[in-house]
């Protein structure tokens, strides 16, 4: 329509339309530039190489020869690094290490239905995994020196992160074997990262001294590494849709097909459980920690109590009657109503709610040898002293920590022996902590209990009870010690 200057009428309407389709035509436009640049950064299939990668993967699955003897080689490397506490070492065994070619095998063969490749991998794979646990096992048998060092004992409890690490070394493991021109440092970082050498060895240690916990943790953590990188290898070429091996004979070919799915379920189902109930570990142990850290750790002692928070035990049973364990050193108890709270807690919590709270005081528990853990915090924290000096000023703070945790304990065998020598009047002696407070200080006070012989007059008792105060007093050098008389039955 025209005005009568002959020029065209527009309305507003129209405009906010027009503008409305080209707001909408540019966001169609960055979105489809965004997903066109996005799969050229992730895109992998153009780059693969499906026939090398193929080649690659069973070439490396046999196990003779010098294959064999570098597998053999690299055990003993990993079983004298993991004896003698070196990283460095364990690195150096992981890198030539043959264990995964295997493994890849066994997730290739599984994804493309080649059940003759399938066959051999698990014939190598299996006699690998007996060897290296014999070797380790003789070593370990025959050699000298079984320290228990933290690089083995690291091998013997995986957790989720354990799980993630196998699973995304896996990926990125057989990516790079799918590249054009292999990556051979990420071939190296993957075998450092899922470390499958280490764990077998540890196995081998903890058969050699008779420890099954560490042999069986040991063995679940290699499981775990080979259902992961296995499962990641079965994805990725499923992902890059490598050809499936044909059979002339239709009938056998569906056979084949049915038994990789099978085996692929198989796989994935343990991979699934393993998954989850490392998680549900992993969990448990966040929140018994901050369970720790937020109650346990800031308590207070008045005398010579303490908490050895190096020391704590978690353990995990499916969340059911797990257990944590908390060990103090000192003269100083914990009082039950503190105790009683930090329950109390832990029923609220819904991830500790059936978990058990084991107390161990050392100071007052006879079965709680102290010297002990004076060698085992040593052993906590050797890795942090850089010289003899801090070694020495540590070890010379712990005696004189104990000897004065000794001082005040009581010699109840002995005193008993001779007060019953003293006083013939004495029927019956007792002993324990009282812990009290005005609130503004909290004091942990020796008190005797006696009972004197029915037939003993009072007059005498009176006499004999402040008579054997004063002689406990000096005999333990405490003015604080009390006397509480006890009415025989």
């Amino acid at each position: 329509m025209q005005d009568k200057f002959g020029q065209d009428n527009v309305t507003p309407t129209d405009n906010s339309q027009d503008s409305g389709d080209e707001v909408k035509k540019d966001f169609q436009g960055l979105l489809g530039s965004v997903k066109k640049f996005l799969s050229e950064l992730l895109d992998i299939r153009t780059n693969t190489d499906q026939d090398a990668t193929k080649e690659a993967i069973i070439a490396d699955i046999p196990f003779k020869g010098h294959t064999s003897w570098i597998l053999i080689c690299s055990i003993f490397i990993a079983s004298i690094g993991l004896n003698a506490n070196s990283t460095a070492v364990v690195i150096g065994a992981m890198l030539i290490s043959p264990l995964m070619g295997p493994i890849l095998g066994i997730g290739m063969s599984v994804g493309i239905n080649d059940i003759d490749t399938l066959k051999r991998s698990l014939k190598n794979f299996g006699v690998m995994v007996v060897l290296s646990v014999l070797t380790a096992f003789l070593f370990f048998k025959f050699f000298p020196l079984q320290d228990e060092s933290s690089e083995l004992l690291a091998r013997t409890a995986p957790d989720i992160r354990d799980v993630l690490i196998a699973f995304f070394g896996g990926l990125a493991l057989v990516i790079a074997r799918a590249k054009k021109g292999t990556i051979a440092s990420v071939i190296f970082g993957v075998a450092i990262a899922t470390a499958l050498m280490p764990p077998l060895c540890t196995v081998g240690f903890g058969l050699a001294i008779g420890n099954w916990d560490y042999a069986g943790g040991a063995m679940y953590l290699f499981t775990i590494n080979t259902i992961f990188i296995a499962l990641a290898t079965f994805l990725v070429i499923k992902l890059l849709k490598f050809p499936m091996v044909r059979y002339v004979n239709s009938k056998r070919r569906r056979l084949i097909a049915r038994l990789a799915s099978v085996v692929a379920i198989a796989v994935m189902i343990p991979a699934g459980i393993t998954f989850w109930n490392a998680l549900q570990e992993s969990l448990f142990r966040k929140q018994a920690n901050i369970f720790i850290d937020e109650n346990v750790a800031p308590y207070q002692f008045s005398g010579q109590g303490r908490f050895l928070e190096d020391f704590t035990d978690l353990e995990y049973n499916n969340g059911n009657n797990s257990i944590i364990e908390l060990v103090f050193m000192g003269n100083e108890a914990i009082p039950e109503n503190i105790i009683a709270t930090w329950r109390g807690k832990m029923t609220d919590n819904p991830r500790l709610k059936n978990t058990e709270l084991e107390i161990i005081q050392g100071g007052q528990n006879e079965e709680i040898d102290q010297l002990k853990y004076v060698n085992e915090l040593y052993e906590t924290q050797k890795n942090q002293l850089n010289s003899k000096d801090e070694k020495i000023a540590f070890l010379e703070g712990e005696l004189s920590r104990l000897n004065k945790s000794a001082s005040g304990q009581i010699p109840f065998k002995d005193i008993s022996l001779e007060a019953k020598t003293n006083y013939e009047n004495l029927s019956r002696l007792g002993y324990s902590y009282l812990i009290s407070t005005d609130f503004e200080k909290t004091d942990t006070i020796p008190v005797f209990e006696i009972t004197w012989k029915k037939e003993a007059r009072r007059n005498q008792t009176e006499k004999d009870a402040q008579k054997l105060q004063d002689w406990l007093k000096l005999r333990l050098n405490n003015d604080k010690i009390q006397i509480k008389e006890v009415i025989a039955d």
